[in-house]
């Protein structure tokens, strides 16, 4: 199964708006008439405190600075803040696609103060759809837009910055049992086991993933049980050549696992 992008207009007005507008990603800070490129009237940045969250911490408080080009604080501004839970695009055919594919989550629109600067406090940096963490990657982003006329469709008068959190996540493991070792096409392969989180997680709703030929993501897949077991079964088909267990727990703070299967299958041509 191919997972599709799923951008939005904000994302995409950002990547557009770092091309057009030359807007810059730093640390809050104090700004100077050097931090504005030529034409820009404004300058907007954006960081949280702290850069980095864990398993057992996971808020940040969000801050920026919106300035004039002259450096001075730029007051009653509105900036839309995002955080985006980015997933790698699955892709083995290596065509120029985007690897990336966001999830974004609002987080609000608070105006800037009398010095310029706008907060976000206390927000969870976690995943919170209910869509699968399959190949979600540990850096979440932080996004921050000023569109001056508040129309999207015209990049050139908006103000883009990001910055990333890294999630540290916790490792996990996954062990399984075979019903042979040398298969041919038609022959049902079952695939048993148990997934492992880490102390404290459970592991009851954990998806595995089962992958026979390397042009698909997976080729079925289940649910791990309330004790982390699971079992697959998957007919074989006379070019099945790839045997390769996944699985992707449902914290975004504990890293899915990956295992190859020690699988021949006889109906492969001989080179």
């Amino acid at each position: 199964m191919t997972r599709k992008p799923l951008p939005t207009r904000l994302a995409a007005t950002g990547a557009l708006l770092l091309l057009t507008t030359g807007a810059l990603s730093a640390p809050a800070a104090s700004a100077t008439p050097s931090d504005a490129s030529p034409g820009d009237a404004y300058v907007l940045k954006v960081t949280t405190d702290p850069t980095a969250t864990s398993h057992d911490n996971r808020h940040v408080d969000v801050t920026g600075t919106v300035t004039k080009a002259d450096g001075t604080p730029a007051p009653n501004i509105p900036v839309t803040v995002q955080e985006v839970v980015r997933f790698t695009t699955w892709n083995p055919w290596g065509d120029p696609i985007d690897p990336t594919y966001y999830e974004p989550r609002d987080l609000g629109t608070p105006v800037t103060d009398a010095n310029g600067r706008f907060t976000v406090p206390d927000v969870a940096i976690d995943h919170t759809s209910g869509s699968s963490l399959l190949n979600v990657q540990q850096g979440v982003e932080i996004t921050a837009l000023y569109d001056v006329d508040g129309d999207l469709d015209t990049p050139q008068d908006g103000y883009y910055a990001d910055t990333t959190v890294n999630a540290n996540a916790r490792t996990s493991s996954v062990s399984y049992r075979v019903s042979k070792k040398k298969v041919k096409s038609g022959d049902i392969l079952t695939v048993t086991g148990r997934v492992t989180l880490p102390k404290g997680v459970q592991p009851a709703g954990t998806e595995v993933f089962l992958q026979t030929y390397w042009e698909q993501e997976y080729d079925v897949r289940t649910i791990a049980t309330y004790d982390g077991s699971f079992a697959l079964s998957v007919r074989v088909t006379g070019y099945d050549d790839t045997f390769t267990l996944r699985t992707a727990p449902r914290d975004m703070y504990v890293t899915g696992a990956r295992q190859a299967l020690p699988i021949t299958n006889t109906s492969l041509p001989r080179g």
